[in-house]
């Protein structure tokens, strides 16, 4: 488990590092990185970690993911917390190194919903029960790998991102959407990005059962 627990640590620690980073330094530079080159970034940043650690601990890198594996019988029970407070870790450390590097920043990439709640919290379900049902498609039990799986999960958060994102954020993942939250006190909109992604990704486990072919 300590092996598992720190790849989870890495892996989400350099996806909201690079991700959150990404749009705090679009904002600082005048929009030089743009929308798509930001969901670019979290699309390639997610692609890099599973392959690099989707064969130690799954490539989680996302609460909701891990609660999705536990739920489809991909992930023992005792795992989910430690697998969940690795993933805080790693997303809070990120969050206070970018604080570190843009101080001035006010939200240092927290997702905040433009528009009607609703609309962000839909977008959230869906978004995760799409992304739940491509990993649980992809997947060899709880872990993620080889090619397929990289490019496959990847490309589906850059889509997802390059969509939503003007939105909702398309954080898909609370571990992401915490992070920023705490560091910046901004809680006010951060149970969408607790509540929403969870159950998008319950959502998935049964839509994924459904497309399964026992035969």
């Amino acid at each position: 488990m300590p092996n598992r627990a720190f790849a989870e640590v890495f892996g989400t620690f350099c996806l909201v590092f690079a991700g959150t980073g990404a749009i705090v330094v679009n904002d600082v530079s005048g929009g030089s990185i743009t929308h798509a080159g930001i969901a670019i970034v979290f699309g390639l940043v997610v692609m890099a970690m599973i392959h690099t650690v989707g064969d130690i601990s799954g490539a989680h890198l996302n609460p909701a993911v891990t609660l999705g594996m536990w739920t489809a019988g991909r992930l023992p029970a005792t795992a989910v917390m430690p697998y969940i407070a690795s993933q805080m870790v790693g997303g809070v450390a990120a969050s206070l190194l970018v604080r570190g590097l843009f101080p001035q920043h006010a939200t240092l990439g927290a997702t905040l919903p433009s528009g009607p709640v609703w609309q962000s919290f839909i977008l959230e379900v869906v978004c995760t029960m799409m992304l739940m049902v491509v990993i649980l498609r992809v997947s060899s039990g709880s872990k993620e790998r080889g090619l397929l799986a990289g490019i496959t999960v990847g490309g589906l958060i850059g889509l997802e991102a390059l969509f939503a994102g003007p939105i909702s954020g398309a954080s898909m993942n609370p571990a992401r959407s915490l992070a920023p939250a705490l560091v910046t006190l901004q809680l006010g909109a951060v149970w969408i990005y607790l509540v929403a992604p969870v159950m998008g990704a319950l959502g998935g486990v049964v839509v994924y059962t459904l497309l399964r072919d026992d035969a």
